[in-house]
C-alpha cells in the first residue's frame, strides 16, 4: 500500500531543506493603531509593528470604511447567501461594479472573491474561448495570471521582463490572422518596478493584440483618483482589460476586472470561478465601495505614502543597504540568500519588534531573496528612522554586503522620483 503520509512528509522535508517552507505569524491587527499589531504564540506574545502589509494606504481601518461595513452588516447580515446567479447578487455588488467601471473609464466591471480568482477566471475565458488564441506574457507575471493562461489551454509565449522589443519579436513571428492577448502588470511588487506601458501598448496595437493589464499594486495608489498607472501615464486607452484588487490600496478584500461590456459579460457568463462561487459578503463590498469613493476624492493618503517611501529609500541608500528598485512605493531589500533572509527577518522581529516577511523562492528567483518592505502613511517618520537603524544593525550583525554611494548611479537615484511624480 502506498504510504501517503510518508510521501508528503518527505516532500515537506525537502521544501524545508531548500528554505522554501512558509510559516505564518499569528498576529491581530489593531484597528486605529496600525501599523501596531498583537503577536500571539507561546512565549512570543506582545505588541509588534507591521512592515509588510499590502494595506498600502491604511484604508483597512479608515473610519469611512469601517462605518460602511457596520451599516451593511446591520442592513444585510454577515454573508451574501449564495452565488451571484442564485440569490447572492446584493445591491452593494452592483454599486461597487458601477463605481469601478467609472473609475477606469470602462463600460463594465465584474467583482470576484480575490484578485487571484479574477486573473485566473478572466484569462481562462478570454484566452480559452478565442479560437487559436496566442498569449504573450511577461516573464515576471503573477502566479494567478500564469494559472489563467495555463487553464485556458492557449499557446503561450513568454517575453523578457519589461522588454517591449522582445515582445515585438514574438508578435512579429506569429500568424497575424490569429487572435492575440498581451498580458502584463503595471507595477511588479517583488521588483517594485514599472512596466513600459506606452511601448507595450503601441507594440500590441501594431499587431492587433488584445491587451490585459494587471494593476493590483497600482489601483488606488497612482493616477487621477487612484485609477492606476496606465491612467497616470496617459495610456489607459491602450489597454482593453484592467484587472485590480480591493485588498491592497482599498484595504478590504476581493478582485475585479473592468473593460468592454462584451468581454466582461463573456467572463461573467463563462467563468466557472465566477459562476460557481459564493459572492463577496455585502459588508466587504460596502467597505470596498467606501474606500474607492474616498480615494477618488482624496490625494492625502497617496501623498503621505510617497513621502514615507522616499524617506525610507533615502535612509537605506545612505547606509548602503541594497534595494532592488526605487521606482514604486514598495521597498524590496535585497538579501540574496534564503537562510540569511529568514535570519534577518527573525532578528528584526525578535530583537526589535518589526515584522517583515522574508520572500524566498519560488516567489522570487533563487539568489534574489529579499524583504518586501511596505511603509504606509501611518508609519511615522520617527518609526521609519528607527526601522532603518534596526535594519542597518542587523545588516552588520550578519555581515551582509553593502553598496557604496558611488555604486548607485544617478539614474537609479532619479528612479525614486517616479514615486513623487506618480499621482
Amino acid at each position: 500500500m502506498f504510504d501517503y503520509t510518508n510521501y508528503f512528509e518527505t516532500e515537506l522535508g525537502q521544501l524545508k531543506q531548500r528554505g522554501g517552507y512558509r510559516t505564518f505569524l499569528d498576529i491581530e491587527r489593531r484597528a486605529g493603531a496600525f501599523p501596531q499589531a498583537l503577536r500571539h504564540g507561546p512565549g512570543n506574545s506582545g505588541r509588534i509593528s507591521v512592515w509588510c502589509s499590502n494595506d498600502y494606504l491604511g484604508m483597512g481601518q479608515h473610519p469611512l470604511v469601517l462605518a460602511a461595513m457596520r451599516q451593511a452588516l446591520d442592513e444585510s447580515g454577515a454573508g451574501s447567501g449564495g452565488s451571484r446567479n442564485i440569490s447572492g447578487n446584493n445591491h452593494y455588488h452592483v454599486l461597487l461594479e458601477q463605481e469601478l467601471a467609472d473609475l477606469h473609464g470602462a463600460e463594465s466591471a465584474l467583482i470576484f472573491p480575490s484578485g487571484y480568482v479574477a486573473n485566473d477566471a478572466a484569462l481562462t475565458v478570454l484566452a480559452g474561448r478565442l479560437p487559436g488564441c496566442v498569449v504573450f506574457s511577461d516573464e515576471l507575471n503573477h502566479a494567478s495570471m500564469i494559472a489563467g493562461i495555463r487553464h485556458s489551454g492557449a499557446e503561450k509565449h513568454v517575453f523578457r521582463h519589461n522588454d517591449a522589443d522582445h515582445l515585438e519579436e514574438l508578435l512579429a513571428g506569429t500568424d497575424p490572422a490569429l487572435p492575440k492577448i498581451v498580458a502584463v502588470e503595471s507595477v511588479y511588487s517583488m521588483e517594485s518596478d514599472i512596466a513600459p506601458l506606452a511601448q507595450i501598448a503601441e507594440v500590441a496595437r501594431r499587431h492587433g493584440a488584445f491587451t490585459y493589464l494587471d494593476e493590483v499594486h497600482a489601483v488606488g495608489m497612482y493616477g487621477p483618483g487612484g485609477a492606476g498607472m496606465a491612467a497616470r501615464l496617459g495610456v489607459r486607452d491602450g489597454y482593453d482589460i484592467i484587472q485590480g484588487t480591493l485588498a491592497k490600496a482599498f484595504g478590504v478584500a476581493g478582485g475585479y476586472v473592468a473593460g468592454p461590456a462584451a468581454a466582461i459579460d463573456a467572463i461573467r457568463s463563462f467563468a466557472s470561478a465566477f459562476i460557481f462561487t459564493t459572492s463577496l459578503p455585502p459588508t466587504v463590498a460596502a467597505g470596498a465601495l467606501a474606500a474607492v469613493r474616498h480615494l477618488r476624492r482624496s490625494d492625502a493618503e497617496r501623498e503621505q505614502l510617497r513621502a514615507k517611501s522616499m524617506l525610507l529609500h533615502e535612509l537605506l541608500r545612505e547606509r548602503g543597504i541594497p534595494v532592488v528598485s526605487e521606482a514604486a512605493h514598495i521597498v524590496p531589500v535585497l538579501v540574496g540568500d534564503s537562510a540569511r533572509c529568514r535570519d534577518v527577518a527573525d532578528e528584526l522581529l525578535n530583537s526589535y519588534g518589526y515584522y517583515v516577511q522574508p520572500i524566498n523562492a519560488p516567489s522570487v528567483p533563487v539568489g534574489s531573496e529579499r524583504l518586501r518592505v511596505t511603509p504606509t502613511p501611518l508609519h511615522s517618520d520617527e518609526e521609519i528612522v528607527a526601522f532603518a537603524h534596526a535594519l542597518d544593525a542587523t545588516w552588520t550583525r550578519f555581515g551582509l554586503p553593502r553598496l557604496r554611494l558611488d555604486d548607485v548611479t544617478s539614474d537609479e537615484v532619479e528612479a525614486g522620483g517616479v514615486i513623487a511624480r506618480a499621482s
